[in-house]
């Protein structure tokens, strides 16, 4: 597996020692408008990718943030945690490591007891054009583009189960709106990409790129809380396996302004022939 890269990581320490310096603002952002850690790391939903910046500044400052995140349903368990930066509201980058454990199930597909996939996500988003918050006078929304880089190094394996190589490229463009008078935020997504299981199971296979959907609404039942529910398709690029399309129920709750917690119902449908993957996703995030 490839590391995070140290460029990143250094950018991250630059622009949060910026901030610490006083030579640019932090924070600003009313609470849960930046979104909440998704799972690939980057704001937005549990699931989906939304437009909206990481961090809680305004564009005259950076914000950061970072978190953990479990995903258990009946067969898998899946556990990431990472960090994103949101420079000036304008440009984001994260990194996430994700590792898919398979527990007793990993004897039962040949992989061994407890067989774990790990992968790292490097991402990048930048916006457009459009403020999801502070456009409240017209309909545009914020639209960003993104890109997001993924490698779970198990080449070998990921061939085996009919996938082309082990690393890849997802891309997308993302519109978010927040219409603060009806209490609600929307939000999709088209992202481009070759990812089987979001890349834990490789890249490609049967097919290549394919455009897939990520719709998010939610509504602000306080300044605190929001509840909705997301819906993600995605490709099925494995001869062995159908790929079912991903769906949650969540509620997100801002603790203050630097700590926010989110919990949903997800129901993932088939995952690597075992059909039903249904349970709950947590995620803990922390930020300025």
């Amino acid at each position: 597996m490839k590391p995070v890269s140290v460029a990143t990581i250094f950018l991250f320490a630059a622009l949060a020692g910026a901030a610490s310096a006083g030579e640019i603002e932090t924070g600003g952002k009313l609470l849960l408008t930046h979104g909440v850690s998704a799972l690939e790391g980057g704001a937005g939903g549990g699931l989906a990718t939304w437009a909206v910046i990481a961090g809680g500044a305004t564009n005259r400052g950076v914000g950061g943030e970072v978190h953990y995140t479990h995903v258990g349903v009946d067969d898998y368990k899946l556990g990431a945690f990472g960090a994103a930066v949101g420079y000036r509201d304008r440009v984001e980058l994260s990194a996430t490591q994700q590792v898919f454990d398979t527990g007793a199930t990993g004897a039962k597909l040949g992989l061994g007891r407890g067989f774990k996939f790990k992968q790292t996500v490097l991402g990048a988003k930048v916006r457009v054009i459009g403020d999801a918050v502070y456009d409240q006078d017209r309909w545009l929304p914020q639209i960003a583009v993104g890109a997001q880089y993924k490698d779970n190094n198990q080449d070998a394996l990921v061939r085996a189960l009919g996938a082309k190589k082990d690393s890849g490229v997802d891309y997308y463009v993302a519109a978010t709106k927040i219409l603060l008078d009806k209490s609600l935020v929307l939000s999709g997504a088209v992202r481009l990409t070759k990812a089987n299981q979001t890349g834990l199971l490789g890249f490609g296979g049967t097919d290549g790129y394919k455009p897939q959907f990520e719709g998010s609404a939610g509504y602000m039942l306080s300044k605190r809380l929001v509840v909705g529910a997301e819906y993600r398709t995605k490709p099925s690029n494995l001869a062995f396996a159908k790929e079912d399309d991903w769906m949650d129920l969540f509620a997100a709750y801002a603790i203050n302004k630097n700590l926010s917690v989110t919990a949903a119902y997800v129901d993932l449908g088939d995952i690597a022939t075992f059909k039903n993957q249904r349970g709950v996703y947590l995620s803990l995030q922390a930020g300025f």
